[in-house]
């Protein structure tokens, strides 16, 4: 059945709840990258031990934001300072609804004069794009869809590789013949690799140090190849599809909020109107233990997400006067949860010698995440304690971990809590749910980011810790 628009589609499977715990989609699909080059537990080691290169080409959405409005409408729709923000800089950006729950985050490259980048999962590049349609902004908006949403998976503009890694500085040092320019983190400058021009964004998804380097799709293979050739001493390794998504678990950066859409007044009611029913929103899918009735219980706050030092209240934004309500009062707090070994293996276990409606949910590794917005139950003493939102395994750590926000009082380090795996009544319809019975597992809090290491590397200006972008 054809739809006119995302709110015709939700109205017609029973409203935003029913629509999402059932749509058939899965996981966010990493696509064209090859699952693994080697294997998943050596690739996942060696952005830790040695380096690693990722291939983020294709399963995120650029969106080019240029004219002489474009800084306004971005400063307008992001709960981001825009004070200093200049030519070669970048920012975590955060946009939020009126009742200040987020919308979703992308990475913001400040390119040139009036031209901006956003790069992510598309949900922002939407929520910008309407607001520039409609709110009567001189800018234009120019997208590059990511390869899930094209005919051709590889036809995109931009190649957008990263390097990290203790080693990531000695490969950079042999692939441009010199040692590569000090830039702070989130600071972008120019330098030349096999023989072209590439954009450099000083970087550190794993916790080590790197850069994001990308430049037009035509020079991809040519800066790659120069990248491989000069890791090939310093035990570099290709990450594939499979570990990739895994390493947030490590850094600490929690990739899919459900962006709060679904819901709301006459001016979100005229955004899903505008959206199409086939958009990322309406083709997204609900999964996890967590169970509500209502659609804004899955909403997030920028403080849910370790986002709170983001919200400058130094501009005008969509959103400002109901985070100014809620500035000051208790928020969850963003943790690790480290999973019980004997527990996760039981789960494991469960999966032989029993029929498969008594076997636990199976857990897929290295990420065991199996809808677009994960959201399991972590309880304590019977209560609801916050809820997870990224499950999987680390080889680096022998654990596995999951990302989660916590009622304060149960959000110290040390703290024993249960997380409930699996959905209830033997599981919803979507294709990446099998019958099974839901589980409980003991779980340990921990900090965020788990890893000791990435807490001190990112310690200098990173969202995770001190929220300066």
């Amino acid at each position: 059945m054809s739809y006119r628009n995302l709110e015709e589609r939700l109205q017609a499977n029973g409203g935003p709840v029913e629509h999402l715990r059932n749509s058939p989609s899965g996981p966010n699909p990493y696509p064209v990258v090859p699952p693994e080059y080697t294997n998943w537990r050596d690739e996942q080691r060696a952005w830790q031990n040695t380096a690693v290169l990722f291939n983020q080409s294709y399963h995120m959405t650029d969106m080019y934001v240029s004219g002489p409005d474009a800084f306004r409408l971005l400063e307008k729709l992001g709960i981001n300072s825009f004070k200093g923000f200049t030519v070669n800089r970048a920012k975590q950006y955060v946009p939020v609804n009126w009742d200040g729950q987020v919308i979703g985050d992308v990475v913001l490259c400040y390119l040139d004069k009036d031209l901006f980048n956003l790069i992510g999962r598309p949900a922002v590049h939407n929520w910008v794009q309407y607001h520039a349609e409609t709110g009567g902004y001189d800018v234009t908006c120019e997208r590059d869809e990511r390869s899930a949403s094209r005919v051709d998976p590889v036809a995109r503009k931009t190649y957008r590789y990263q390097i990290q890694g203790p080693n990531a500085m000695k490969i950079m040092t042999r692939a441009l013949g010199k040692a590569p320019p000090e830039l702070k983190f989130f600071h972008m400058c120019e330098m030349e690799i096999g023989g072209r021009n590439v954009r450099a964004l000083r970087h550190g998804m794993a916790g080590q140090p790197g850069f994001e380097l990308f430049g037009p799709v035509a020079d991809g293979e040519a800066v790659k190849a120069a990248l491989v050739e000069a890791g090939r001493e310093y035990g570099m390794h290709l990450v594939g599809a499979r570990a990739y998504s895994s390493n947030t678990l490590e850094s600490g950066w929690i990739p899919s909020p459900m962006p709060a859409i679904y819901s709301g007044d006459a001016r979100m009611r005229k955004y899903r109107e505008w959206l199409a029913a086939n958009s990322f929103e309406g083709n997204a899918s609900l999964g996890g233990s967590y169970y509500a009735d209502t659609i804004d219980d899955y909403y997030l706050t920028p403080y849910d997400l370790g986002y709170g030092a983001f919200v400058k209240f130094d501009h005008d934004f969509i959103g400002r006067e109901a985070l100014e309500k809620i500035a000051g009062r208790p928020h969850r707090v963003k943790v690790t949860l480290e999973l019980d070994d004997a527990d996760v293996a039981a789960v494991i276990a469960s999966q032989f010698g029993r029929p498969p409606g008594e076997r636990a949910k199976y857990f897929d590794f290295p990420s065991a995440v199996y809808a677009m917005y994960p959201f399991d139950r972590v309880m304590k003493d019977g209560k609801l304690a916050g809820l997870s939102t990224w499950v999987g395994y680390s080889a680096n750590e022998g654990k596995m971990l999951t990302l989660a926000m916590l009622d304060p009082e149960y959000a110290k380090p040390g703290t024993e809590v249960t997380f409930v795996w699996g959905e209830e009544g033997g599981g919803s319809r979507k294709p990446t749910v099998e019958r099974h019975r839901q589980v409980e597992i003991r779980a340990t809090v921990c900090p965020v980011p788990y890893v000791a290491s990435v807490r001190t590397a990112y310690a200098d200006g990173s969202w995770r810790t001190t929220g300066n972008l």
